[in-house]
């Protein structure tokens, strides 16, 4: 048996639940995008908001630009680096071996060896 304090769930862009709600919606305008896949995408926007001049392609990741004759180059992806790289980007060999050796010299101190 259902109880009368039941919570009724809805959608999104459903129709208000009471009848004297009534609401104007926003007034929106579709702009359109086009990648360098020439993949189409139409995404509307508030008509008082000014678009982003770049839109996201959902089928490929690429990026989309509002002229179809001239859309946006691919994305330029950096290669995965390791920390060990990013280091050796900073330090030279010779900073390197500077560094390890102070930190085997106060290593050798605090265990009390000889230096």
């Amino acid at each position: 048996m259902a109880s009368g304090n039941a919570i009724r769930g809805t959608r999104i862009g459903a129709a208000p639940a009471r009848p004297d709600e009534k609401v104007e919606p926003v007034a929106r305008r579709t702009v359109s995008y086009w990648c360098a896949n020439g993949h189409a995408i139409h995404p509307s926007f508030a008509a008082d908001v000014t678009p982003p001049p770049e839109w996201e392609c959902p089928r490929c990741g690429q990026p989309a630009g509002q002229d179809s004759a001239n859309p946006p180059g691919p994305l330029h992806v950096e290669p995965y680096k390791t920390h060990l790289a990013y280091v050796k980007e900073r330090r030279s060999d010779e900073d390197a071996a500077a560094i390890l050796d102070e930190a085997l010299t106060k290593l050798r101190q605090r265990r009390g060896e000889p230096g």
